[in-house]
């Protein structure tokens, strides 16, 4: 083999594992409730830059690694669960979410915009509305809970970017979530 040929097939190698994660995922997120069912044990793969750590078996709603430091919301697609960490690390809270139709990529976001009470693009009435990315171009990507306390999985024919979650946690989100504070999205 020459010299440059082992870093194309690595190279090659990650593109492929993060297409089949992806592809792994999206299945996931778009199967009926009965069979797509939030697990706090559920596994995702690592995309080739996140470097991900194996979960904690022994602490299974542990603050991913790789997330960060300080105050900030860590949402994980593959879990789908979200955890408010405070500036010292520590989880305050953490909960089961409904992903949106559309996700944001991993990464680091910042709270753009809040709103107290509106109608979601699915029709459904929501409260404690914290935006911080954009997914598909021009869909907003953001926190809220169905003020009739629903967290139905999303119809993936609509574009949708709201990630559901329950009143109580809802009401958690509003008040560590203020604009300007960071989310951090994992895979």
């Amino acid at each position: 083999m020459a010299r440059g040929s082992s870093g194309i097939v690595a190279g090659l190698t990650a593109a492929a594992i993060v297409a089949v994660g992806f592809l792994a995922y999206q299945a996931s997120a778009n199967a009926p409730d009965s069979v797509a069912a939030p697990t706090a044990t559920a596994s995702s793969s690592a995309s080739a830059d996140s470097h991900a750590r194996p979960k904690d078996k022994k602490h299974p709603f542990a603050v991913p690694a790789d997330s960060g430091t300080g105050a900030r919301v860590v949402y994980a697609l593959g879990d789908r669960r979200v955890w408010l960490v405070d500036a010292k690390g520590r989880a305050t809270r953490t909960f089961a979410v409904m992903p949106s139709a559309l996700n944001p990529r991993p990464g680091k976001y910042k709270v753009t915009s809040r709103s107290g009470s509106i109608r979601g693009s699915d029709g459904v009435q929501i409260e404690h509305v914290v935006r911080f990315a954009m997914a598909d171009g021009n869909v907003p990507v953001g926190f809220s809970a169905a003020q009739d306390g629903s967290m139905k999985s999303p119809d993936p024919t609509l574009k949708t970017g709201g990630v559901r979650m329950g009143r109580k946690d809802g009401d958690a989100m509003w008040t560590f979530a203020t604009v300007g504070a960071v989310v951090v999205v994992v895979p």
